[in-house]
């Protein structure tokens, strides 16, 4: 912890003091995740490269193939660096001897693995459809069960759901909290999942929800913020802002580069680790409900491939040219970073409507 470090010189100079401030350890890690992603991700592209480790566009879609065959044999994998920056980033200037940030960092390592495995599978194997997806909803859920039984037993964690734009309105779930948790960690996941389809989308749209969750994170490890906006407090809420921070820091590092027209992609390893993780962060700040308005482009992605699967199975027809809905679009005509841009603006109007649902309870 090298904070810990900085802090214990205090004595020695008054102004190694400001380590002790959230806010200026998360600025920190925000910025050292950034600093780590974009000096590394050069040289690991060149080692994709070299390995030959890129993504693989199938070609059964033709009309969609038309559009993303400039995406052939583009490095992928990059979410490997994205969880290992967040690592070094949160090692560094969060308290790891508090046991949610240990929580969160393993939780994410866990799902970035599983996303690894499926595109080592997929990239390195050469098997298109990399990891099944029996095992892979296996791996989530059991990551779900271990994290609720962790919280349905930890006496600082309320077994309880609140919701947004009212202050008095929670639903305690008992032990039913458990199923609560592993709907939460799958469903944020493979939500993430499910966007991460065109340059930059799935990237920008979380850097938004992960810096909503650091200033969320933050009020709630705030006894007076979290008092006057009624919202839950949450004392080990200050270094989960830390860890959040290091998300949008991370996440903006590969955005220099996955930005259109990309030069790598993040695969699932990325997708799959980062989704999870703010699913897990909202649990803990007992704020999953807002996370299906601040995350509002996850959500419209999911529910046009259900939609889609309900609509095709029960009528025989399509609601959309194809699912998820960012390739509708593409589809109808419009240009992949019109489509990127604009998805991007409703992901900051998602984040400030989650905002303001502070201010109206």
């Amino acid at each position: 912890m090298l904070y810990r470090l900085l802090y214990s010189l205090k004595d020695i100079f008054c102004g190694f003091n400001i380590f002790r401030y959230i806010t200026v350890r998360s600025l920190l890690a925000a910025s050292t995740a950034f600093l780590v992603v974009l000096i590394f991700t050069p040289l690991f592209i060149r080692w994709l490269k070299e390995c030959k480790v890129g993504e693989n566009i199938r070609k059964e879609y033709a009309n969609l193939y038309s559009l993303q065959k400039r995406k052939q044999g583009i490095p992928t994998m990059g979410g490997v660096l994205i969880v290992g920056a967040i690592t070094i980033s949160v090692l560094c200037w969060a308290d790891i001897a508090n046991r949610y940030i240990l929580l969160i960092l393993g939780s994410t390592v866990w799902l970035g693995i599983l996303g690894f495995i499926d595109d080592y599978i997929k990239f390195v194997k050469q098997r298109s459809l990399g990891l099944t997806p029996r095992f892979k909803f296996i791996g989530q859920v059991l990551l779900g069960v271990l994290l609720g039984l962790f919280l349905v037993f930890d006496p600082q964690i309320e077994r309880t759901i609140n919701f947004p734009f009212f202050k008095n309105l929670i639903f305690n779930l008992g032990y039913f909290y458990l199923i609560w948790a592993v709907l939460v960690v799958t469903a944020s996941s493979n939500a993430v999942n499910l966007t991460d389809g065109l340059d930059g989308l799935a990237i920008g749209s979380v850097i938004v929800v992960a810096f909503v969750y650091a200033v969320l994170s933050y009020l709630a490890g705030n006894v007076k913020f979290s008092s006057y906006l009624f919202i839950p407090y949450f004392p080990a809420g200050g270094e989960l802002a830390i860890f959040c921070s290091a998300i949008a820091g991370a996440g903006l590092g590969f955005l220099w580069y996955n930005c259109h027209p990309a030069d790598i992609f993040m695969g699932d390893s990325g997708s799959l680790a980062l989704g999870g993780s703010l699913g897990i962060a909202a649990l803990l700040i007992k704020q999953e409900l807002l996370l299906i308005l601040v995350g509002g482009v996850f959500v419209l992605e999911t529910l046009s491939v259900l939609l889609q699967v309900i609509s095709f199975k029960t009528r025989g027809k399509r609601l959309f040219l194809m699912s998820p809905l960012h390739h509708h679009f593409q589809l109808k005509g419009i240009s992949e970073s019109k489509v990127i841009i604009r998805f991007w603006i409703m992901a900051i109007i998602f984040a400030m409507l989650g905002l303001l649902s502070l201010k109206v309870r």
